[in-house]
C-alpha cells in the first residue's frame, strides 16, 4: 500500500484510533438518540507515534502513516451512546476500510462506545467515515516528511481554500505540549448530519497556540 505522505488528498488517509471526541455524546432520556451533527477526528500520526513509545509497535507507527481518523463522533443528546450491535462487515467493505483504519480492534472500540448514537448500521457508518475522508484535502505540509513550524491561521486558511464549502469555524487543532514547544496531534472537522460542513459546537474546542510544530513524516 503506498504511503500516505505520497498522495496530495486526503481520500488516502490511513488508520483509526479510538481518540478525543467521545465527549460530545451528553444528557438524557429513553427516546431515540437526536444527532445534531458529527465531529470527525484526524490524528497526526508522526506525531503521536513519536510522543508516546508505547504506540511505536502500531501498524500506522510502523509503516509511516502520515494521518489517521481517530473516530467520526456523533454530536447527540445521548449521554450513553454504547451499543452490542455487530461491528462486523462485509469482507469487500472491510478490506476497503482496513485501508484508512487498519486498526480492526480499534474500529470494534469506536463502533460499541459510539453505535448506539448512530442511525445507521456499522456498514453504513464506516461507508460515511471513508465517504467524508474522500472528500477532505488537506495541505501538503500535514504529510510532508519535514519537520516544520506553521500559523494556526495559516493552515485553516489553506484547508479552506481546497475545501468547498469549509469554514474556518468548521476545524479546530489540537496540539501536545513537548520539549517547549507545542506540536500538532489532531483536527477536528465538523459535519451537518447531511455530510456538508458545519461550524463546530461549542463542545468541540482546540487549544493549538498561534504557531505549532507539524512533525515529518518517519
Amino acid at each position: 500500500m503506498p504511503r500516505l505522505e505520497n498522495r496530495p488528498a486526503f481520500r488516502v488517509l490511513t488508520s483509526l484510533l479510538l481518540g478525543s471526541g467521545a465527549g460530545l455524546c451528553m444528557s438524557v432520556s429513553l427516546a431515540a438518540p437526536v444527532v445534531n451533527g458529527y465531529v470527525m477526528d484526524v490524528q497526526m500520526v508522526p506525531a503521536v507515534c513519536a510522543y508516546d513509545p508505547l504506540k511505536n509497535k502500531k501498524r500506522k507507527c510502523l509503516e509511516g502513516y502520515s494521518l489517521n481518523i481517530t473516530g467520526l463522533y456523533p454530536e447527540t443528546n445521548s449521554k450513553d451512546c454504547t451499543t452490542n450491535s455487530s461491528p462486523k462487515l462485509p469482507p469487500l467493505q472491510a478490506k476497503v476500510v482496513a485501508r484508512i483504519m487498519p486498526d480492526e480492534n480499534a474500529r470494534v472500540a469506536l463502533w460499541h462506545n459510539i453505535g448506539g448514537c448512530v442511525p445507521m448500521n456499522a456498514s453504513q457508518y464506516f461507508r460515511t467515515v471513508i465517504n467524508h475522508a474522500d472528500k477532505l484535502k488537506v495541505p501538503e505540509e500535514l504529510t510532508s516528511q519535514e519537520t516544520r513550524v506553521m500559523q494556526v491561521g495559516v493552515l485553516r486558511n489553506k484547508m479552506v481554500r481546497m475545501n468547498s464549502g469549509l469554514a474556518g469555524q468548521s476545524i479546530e487543532f489540537n496540539c501536545m505540549q513537548t520539549h517547549g514547544s507545542s506540536m500538532l496531534t489532531e483536527i477536528q472537522i465538523c459535519y451537518k448530519n447531511n455530510g456538508q460542513y458545519k461550524h463546530c459546537p461549542t463542545t468541540v474546542v482546540g487549544n493549538c497556540p498561534a504557531s505549532f510544530t507539524i512533525k515529518g513524516s518517519f
